[in-house]
């Protein structure tokens, strides 16, 4: 079927639109859409689920690849920009810190700036951690600034998801993708195996030779239909509810998503440019449904603009992402939570890796193979990630922190913070979302200070040590200061017609 010898093309069919089917859509239609014919079939009475309304900045890179215009698609998604994300009351109550997604400090090559940066902290002479990241300053001052010549800061955006997709939409069907509103009523075999097609209500069935299924929790061909499986992560992230509402705008318009620990989970609140995204994630293990929605209206700052969401999830990865001749991305292929904003990453990274190993045979089982262990180490190492939000935690207050503190964690992570603490090292495998700033500053902003750091750093005098520390500081200071502010850049760069 997928033969080179053929002279049809193969035949691409994604179950699902939402932001997984039409962002897989677009990504196939721009940049393969000369060698398939790709059908995307979705059921009108399915929305898109809105609370993946922030993304970490990979997504710009593949933006540019598809040839998204950046101003266009912000005007159309109502976005604004994010430079990370603050978290309150995760180490301690009455604690907060900003992972951001810049490089903090200068390093070596011997040693990294952590530990540079912990010598003089043991001096007495080092600023805060942050104060030697521009995007953290930014951030904390609601300045933004980017163009085509000049990307000073490394960003990714707020958006509204309903939005994203319908614009994804535009761009697929301009691409020459077919478009069927129709519900999914059974699939058929071949005797291989494979899906041969989707039966559905209104019309013929749906053929094809991959089937990428994008129907998210339910998961339609890669679950209920082919029986693969999830290996559950409840055990480490115990969260498994979501609330979800619009209110009115709360100016100013922050530069960042804000997450808020509470009793037995967190809330967030995303700016957009005419609203905000609120949201709140907890454990029905540990608070009923009725105390978390009751906290969660306490807790907004505005008014209100559509009645309150509810939303069951299971965190973990399915077995296998990729199965005879179906393709599972985006939800149906696995969920970490909403934390750090990996589910349109994770969509992105599902299409770049297929792309990438896209087959040209029948014979895919070592595509298949290697497409399932990249898959499984990615997501295994987010994972880590959030769970050690959770775990790293003085928190004493309920029985939730209690639980996340003295959980036995992935020996993964577990080995990592083990690293970090006693020696001041945090790193980057090969293929890895997460960088080693953002380690550190998530581990040092949960209270984790290093025991011991490079030896490297002690070489240095006082006088060397504290100037380069002061000028990192000074230099920064000096471009934030020169960056406008957030709200004024958007109006010029972005704003949206009301």
């Amino acid at each position: 079927m997928f033969s080179t010898k053929c002279l049809d093309k193969p035949r691409v069919v994604i179950a699902g639109g939402g932001t997984a089917g039409w962002l897989t859509a677009a990504a196939l239609s721009r940049k393969m859409g000369a060698l398939l014919h790709i059908t995307l079939v979705e059921s009108s009475n399915i929305p898109t689920i809105g609370v993946g309304e922030a993304t970490i900045p990979p997504l710009r890179v593949f933006h540019q690849l598809l040839g998204i215009d950046e101003a266009e698609f912000m005007r159309e998604t109502s976005a604004t920009f994010k430079l990370g994300i603050e978290f309150s009351d995760f180490g301690n109550k009455n604690e907060s810190y900003l992972h951001s997604f810049g490089q903090t400090g200068q390093s070596s090559w011997l040693a990294e700036f952590l530990h540079f940066w912990r010598e003089g902290h043991e001096r007495g002479f080092a600023g805060e951690y942050g104060s030697y990241c521009l995007e953290l300053e930014a951030a904390k001052a609601n300045k933004f600034y980017t163009s085509a010549q000049s990307t000073p800061l490394n960003y990714a955006y707020h958006l509204d998801a309903g939005a994203y997709a319908d614009y994804l939409k535009k761009l697929s069907l301009q691409s020459g993708v077919t478009h069927l509103v129709d519900h999914i009523e059974s699939v058929s075999f071949d005797t291989s195996g494979d899906i041969h097609a989707l039966n559905v209500a209104q019309h013929a069935p749906i053929e094809g030779d991959l089937f990428i299924d994008c129907t998210g929790f339910r998961a339609r061909l890669i679950g209920e239909a082919l029986d693969v499986g999830v290996e559950d992560w409840s055990k480490w992230l115990f969260c498994d509810r979501a609330l979800a509402v619009q209110t009115e705008l709360s100016p100013p318009l922050k530069p960042y998503t804000v997450a808020t620990a509470h009793d037995a989970g967190w809330r967030w609140e995303i700016p957009l440019q005419h609203r905000m995204g609120n949201g709140f994630v907890y454990s029905s293990r540990f608070v009923s449904d009725e105390y978390a929605q009751q906290q969660f209206r306490t807790s907004l700052r505005t008014a209100p603009l559509q009645a309150l969401r509810c939303l069951q999830f299971h965190t973990g990865r399915r077995i296998r992402a990729w199965h005879k001749n179906c393709v599972a991305i985006g939800l149906s292929s696995g969920f970490v939570e909403p934390m750090e904003s990996t589910s349109i990453h994770l969509i992105v990274m599902g299409i770049t890796r297929l792309m990438q190993l896209f087959p040209s045979q029948d014979d895919t089982a070592m595509l298949r193979e290697e497409y399932n262990s990249q898959t499984k180490s990615e997501l295994e190492r987010i994972r880590d990630f959030i769970i050690l939000h959770y775990h790293v935690t003085k928190r004493t207050d309920t029985e939730f922190w209690n639980a996340c503190r003295e959980m036995t964690i992935p020996d993964s992570l577990a080995e990592r913070i083990a690293l970090f603490e006693e020696h001041g090292h945090a790193f980057q495998k090969s293929n890895e979302l997460f960088r080693v700033d953002s380690w550190s500053q998530v581990m040092l902003g949960q209270g984790i200070l290093p025991k011991s750091w490079h030896p490297a750093a002690k070489m240095m005098s006082d006088d060397q040590l504290s100037r380069a520390l002061l000028k990192g500081q000074q230099e920064i200071k000096q471009r934030v200061k020169q960056l406008p502010e957030h709200e004024s850049f958007l109006k010029q760069y972005c704003a949206i017609i009301r």
